[in-house]
């Protein structure tokens, strides 16, 4: 029985994607009408992965469907019952909106809730579209560009103070805190939104133009979200931009999502490993449904100090593991050359994706190669080594023991 096989993923051309790197990576011809926004690789209903099996190709829900105890690991298939997690390439030319994932039993309530209503899966004012929470891992595959939480009390009070159309707010954020300032401007109406923004537009749309804005202050991200943007209503999501920690992150850094900490994705290409599930609450920065009442219920309102992620490296195996508390997922990143094999026994049905060179896996008297933009599943319990004489970069999806 193969242990190994080859999978093709599913391209999202969501508008806010690039125009070549994913096609580049993958080997297809681009299309210069297209943005290439994802790249999925799981079992995701969405965009299931195809598998490509000695019967003919099947997609990867079917495939394990076939048989979960062997393909996923007895473990994975009790606890979860099917692939609990999604594997992505990213690569974001526009802001993404930004958003807030529920917690687990959040997501149980609210998915009950709305099916009570009536609201169909589909609808665009429906919130949870499954049971499942969705924590999230990203490493940079370039400079990466995000918001991530709360800024501390200092420097949001200075980030407030500081700016001057925003002043006003102060004293609602020292009296009534993170909860009050938030809820304060989220609940403005569009015409008040409109209003206390206009002003800020005005001083700072100017100076982007101009480049003259650093990357680090909210002022580009305020004001990049404001370009080419045909309605004249204001995104309330930029207030957030003001109260988040505006992170860059180097190519191999990483950085965790949980559930209830607000975030976006500001620019950049990365890798992205979730808990498989479609449950996002926005806030911004976005033309879809913003629900303001579950959005206070789920988020945290308190400082982050942001946890940038190096990785645990394994130098004799080439390995550099990613640790997070997610229980769902867990990302690697695997750098070898001539002199660096790596060895390895899958505790689930693991994903792989080459990013750089060419590569051998091997099991047994099972071998197949890997080029670049190609990926393989794993079945559990396999023991596997991989190989290469060149330099190779490899991102790994699999579920922790």
């Amino acid at each position: 029985m193969n242990k190994f096989y080859k999978i093709k993923g599913e391209i999202q051309n969501y508008e806010w994607g690039g125009k070549s790197f994913i096609p580049n990576l993958i080997s297809e011809n681009i299309n210069k009408n297209y943005s290439y926004a994802e790249y999925w690789l799981g079992a995701h209903l969405k965009a299931p992965s195809k598998v490509f099996t000695e019967k003919g190709i099947i997609s990867l829900d079917l495939f394990l469907n076939e048989n979960p105890k062997e393909t996923l690991g007895k473990q994975v298939a009790k606890n979860f019952g099917k692939l609990p997690y999604l594997f992505k390439v990213l690569d974001v030319r526009e802001m993404l909106s930004i958003q807030v994932h529920p917690s687990k039993e959040a997501a149980r309530i609210g998915y009950k809730n709305e099916n009570k209503k009536g609201i169909p899966l589909n609808a665009s004012n429906r919130n949870y579209k499954d049971e499942n929470h969705k924590p999230e891992i990203m490493v940079a595959l370039t400079e990466f560009w995000l918001l991530h939480g709360f800024l501390d009390l200092i420097r949001l009070t200075r980030n407030i103070k500081e700016t001057p159309e925003l002043s006003f707010l102060l004293p609602i954020f020292l009296e009534d805190g993170y909860t009050g300032l938030y809820k304060k401007v989220m609940e403005y109406s569009q015409d008040e939104v409109n209003e206390v923004l206009k002003p800020l537009v005005e001083r700072i749309l100017p100076k982007y133009l101009n480049n003259e804005l650093e990357k680090s202050s909210p002022e580009f991200w305020a004001a990049k979200s404001l370009v080419n943007k045909e309605s004249k209503n204001i995104d309330k999501g930029i207030f957030s931009i003001y109260f988040f920690n505006i992170l860059k992150l180097s190519r191999g850094e990483a950085i965790f999502q949980d559930a209830g900490v607000p975030h976006a994705y500001l620019e950049g290409v990365n890798m992205e490993l979730m808990a498989n599930s479609d449950n996002v609450l926005r806030a911004g920065l976005t033309n879809k449904h913003i629900d303001v009442s579950e959005l206070i219920k789920n988020t945290k309102f308190e400082s982050t100090i942001p946890d940038i992620l190096k990785g645990v490296r394994n130098i004799e195996n080439g390995e550099v593991i990613y640790k997070t508390l997610a229980k769902d997922f867990e990302l690697s990143k695997i750098e070898l050359s001539e002199s660096i094999v790596h060895r390895s026994i899958s505790n689930s049905l693991e994903i792989l994706i080459l990013i750089k060179g060419t590569a051998t896996c091997t099991q047994g008297n099972e071998t197949m190669s890997l080029e670049k933009g190609q990926a393989i599943l794993v079945k559990a319990d396999t023991a596997y080594k991989i190989e290469t004489n060149s330099e190779v970069e490899i991102y790994k999806a699999s579920v922790p023991k």
